[in-house]
């Protein structure tokens, strides 16, 4: 069997007003809104009520119920965060055209009624598990020699755990729950419900550079799933063409080679990094007949679709494990412009 061997690709931020680390550190502490952000009722998210036409800038319980849903018909918005930026903009036109639906990138009221296919509530009550504050919890450095100094990469803290369990950001499910506590067990919150099932085996996978997505299709050419995705870079472009998972690797170390890096640090040699939902390249790595290059999740959710990778596909953590499990060794991978 052949050996899966992350080894190349990874993210890299391109913006200069909120630098990844910054927003890794924000994230990771599960920062607190400003007292100027617009609060709201989350619960309210369960009642047709707020089904109004949703375009790109909106906010508010309506999109949080538009996230969660399209979200569980497996046309992922990416981080659900009640705001509907590019990310939600995609997965509902992609939405839209599976369902014959002229709508584009907006909810309209045909939309909605497509989505209330599915009527379980958007938000539900939690109670924190002790499995869930269990930890163990690691900062994780930024330099690469130093998580190579690691025995593992698990999260950061008990709410960043959270927020890829429930597929948000924890300053959202912070918003969504004001003045509850994410530091012990015991505490009930309101979080999205993101429980789904998973599609059945793809027939294929088509990679789009333009869409900055990946959709997983049927024998009959059927989109049956579409997730948002960084696809390569300037530096590192996205390998058009034909190619097939070799295989799906779970849970993966990381084998970092500092000269397949056009920005790695001088002072870097080749490392092992552990393996861990703060790992490079996330929670499963699945292998492209293409050397050197795979599918896989990642460390950073919120930057998907927003900045450059090494050449790879990156998904979020919880989106690359559900394609994980429709496709296998020889499944067809279409990477397109």
């Amino acid at each position: 069997m052949r050996i899966l061997r992350p080894a190349f690709c990874f993210a890299v931020a391109i913006t200069l007003v909120s630098p990844l680390r910054a927003a890794r550190e924000h994230r990771r502490a599960g920062h607190r809104p400003s007292a100027r952000a617009k609060t709201f009722r989350a619960e309210d998210a369960n009642g047709r009520g707020v089904e109004r036409p949703i375009g790109k800038g909106a906010s508010g319980p309506g999109v949080l119920r538009a996230q969660v849903l399209l979200d569980r018909a497996h046309f992922s918005p990416g981080v659900i965060d009640g705001s509907f930026g590019d990310n939600s903009v995609r997965a509902a036109a992609a939405f839209n055209a599976a369902n014959a639906l002229p709508a584009g990138g907006v909810v309209s009221p045909a939309t909605w009624r497509a989505l209330d296919r599915d009527s379980r509530p958007p938000v539900i009550r939690y109670t924190i598990a002790a499995e869930d504050a269990a930890g163990p919890f690691l900062e994780i450095p930024d330099d690469m020699m130093e998580k190579a100094a690691l025995s593992a990469m698990p999260y950061a803290s008990l709410i960043e755990e959270l927020g890829e369990k429930f597929h948000s950001s924890p300053a959202f499910l912070r918003r969504m729950n004001p003045g509850k506590s994410f530091e012990r067990a015991g505490e009930q919150i309101l979080a999205p419900d993101v429980s789904r099932q998973v599609p059945g085996k793809a027939a294929s996978i088509e990679v789009s550079e333009k869409d900055l997505s990946v959709c997983a299709r049927d024998a009959g050419g059927r989109v049956v799933a579409r997730y948002p995705a960084t696809v390569g870079s300037e530096h590192d472009p996205l390998p058009l063409g034909d190619w097939k998972i070799n295989g799906v690797g779970k849970n993966p170390v990381f084998h970092y080679n500092p000269e397949l890096f056009w920005d790695a640090d001088a002072k870097d040699s080749k490392a092992t990094l552990p393996a861990g939902p703060n790992n490079p390249v996330g929670v499963v790595w699945m292998d492209l007949s293409k050397p050197h290059y795979g599918i896989h999740g990642t460390a950073e959710p919120e930057s998907v679709g927003k900045t450059q990778s090494h050449g790879c596909i990156r998904l979020t953590n919880w989106d690359a494990l559900e394609l994980s499990q429709m496709v296998g060794p020889g499944t067809p991978a279409i990477l397109k412009p």
